[in-house]
């Protein structure tokens, strides 16, 4: 599990997925003035380049990021920002998403048990956010509820371990019933193994699903990409209208 490092596929129509809905998602909970809290699992080091070799190995960045004409929409301003701020070739993970788009009165703690991703990580957000090297699993549960109580949760691990999928529906259960102000964004690939199917039906709160496919690699990957929005706030099947509205470009 600690094999996995997310450059290999920052910016590709995954990313896009997720990342789009994010945006919107914190934009939505942000309109009102009370603070909210942002957490997740697996941040990974939370800022990439585009023209590291890592990107270009898999050049999953041409099928997404560098395909897309962005509309106006908070996804298109926290990626101006952070390009302002390191270079064209930046790409913003949901961390530097998140401290693009929060404010001041805005709490965001990131977990990454992978000691080289904590490291970047620590480097990339610098004074934007609590950083936590552990199990994300495991210390979002340790540390929930925290204040602000309004909050939101990402989850979204590699799934390379087939066990993985049960693990997040047996986590954010019980966050949920921990913590009950709080939503929880899951991202799941989409393979022909269907293996996230049961994940969903193990869901014990109510939840919006978003799905999209796409044919990335000729297909001998992910077909798709998911989303489960768990504790969903009001306004949210339009956040998923939306992003599936500026993603469906990638998709052609």
């Amino acid at each position: 599990m600690l094999s996995y490092q997310h450059a290999y596929h920052a910016g590709g129509p995954a990313d896009l997925h997720k990342h789009i809905a994010l945006a919107e998602l914190l934009t939505l909970l942000t309109r009102k003035p009370r603070g909210i809290t942002f957490m997740e699992t697996h941040a990974g080091r939370g800022l990439y380049d585009l023209a590291s070799i890592e990107a270009i190995k898999t050049g999953e960045a041409k099928e997404g990021i560098t395909k897309i004409d962005l509309p106006d929409c908070p996804f298109a301003d926290a990626l101006k920002s952070t390009r302002l701020m390191h270079g064209e070739t930046a790409y913003p993970g949901s961390p530097a998403i998140a401290a693009a788009l929060m404010r001041e009165s805005d709490k965001i703690h990131l977990m990454e048990l992978h000691p080289a991703e904590f490291k970047a990580l620590q480097a990339n957000l610098e004074g934007e956010a609590s950083m936590h090297r552990r199990d994300g699993f495991e210390g979002i549960l340790a540390i929930a509820p925290t204040k602000p109580r309004k909050s939101l949760i990402l989850v979204d691990p590699s799934y390379e371990i087939k066990t993985e999928y049960l693990q997040v529906a047996d986590f954010t259960n019980k966050v949920v019933a921990k913590w009950p102000e709080a939503t929880v964004m899951i991202w799941y690939p989409i393979l022909k193994a269907a293996r996230h199917k049961e994940m969903l039906a193990a869901f014990k709160a109510p939840h919006l699903i978003d799905e999209v496919s796409f044919d990335l690699k000729d297909n001998k990957g992910m077909t798709g990409s998911g989303l489960a929005l768990v504790n969903a706030p009001y306004g949210s099947e339009a956040i998923f209208d939306r992003t599936r509205e500026i993603a469906v470009q990638v998709l052609r």
